[in-house]
């Protein structure tokens, strides 16, 4: 009698290690989900919003790996062994803090309808990490992907350049 063996795969999401069977069961992960599948649909976590669903608009930004990715053009079982950041696991699991661009988000308005937020909120994370002073060029760059239909984007700008520190 030959049994089949699950194959697994470990995401770290949020500072916490995830594992799940790949297959075609109803409750495996598919081979063809997508990381904006299993957060939202598997684990609850829905900040990140699936709206093209073809990678164009950016509303589905997470960082895997410190690199701002979309997820809903990026297949979870890619992700095996990565560390996964939603907008979820920006608030400080101690206190209950808002990260600082989340806050400068809320004290400046930087929205309108709020649909993009957390996408463009992760970029500017991702961008941050990276480089905690970027120039407007550099900021306009890193959010070229992110799409905002209510056109807040002079506000992102001004207010990401106010918290690191430089003027728009």
């Amino acid at each position: 009698m030959r049994t089949e063996q699950k194959e697994y795969i470990i995401l770290n999401v949020n500072g916490i290690d995830r594992k799940f069977t790949v297959g075609e069961d109803r409750s495996d992960v598919s081979p063809s989900e997508t990381l904006a599948e299993t957060l939202r649909q598997r684990l609850d976590l829905t900040a990140a919003k699936v709206s093209c669903d073809k990678g164009a608009c950016g509303c589905c930004t997470v960082i895997v790996d410190g690199e701002a990715t979309l997820s809903c053009s990026t297949l979870t079982v890619e992700c095996d062994g990565k560390h996964v950041l939603t907008l979820e696991g920006l608030e400080d699991p101690v206190t209950g803090e808002l990260d600082p661009i989340q806050q400068a988000f809320i004290d400046k308005t930087a929205f309108q309808c709020g649909y993009c937020t957390p996408g463009v909120i992760m970029t500017i994370k991702a961008l941050l990490m990276k480089n905690s002073h970027p120039t407007e060029d550099e900021l306009k760059e890193a959010l070229s992907g992110n799409y905002c239909r209510c056109g807040s984007h002079h506000q992102v700008i001004d207010t990401v350049m106010e918290l690191t520190g430089k003027e728009a």
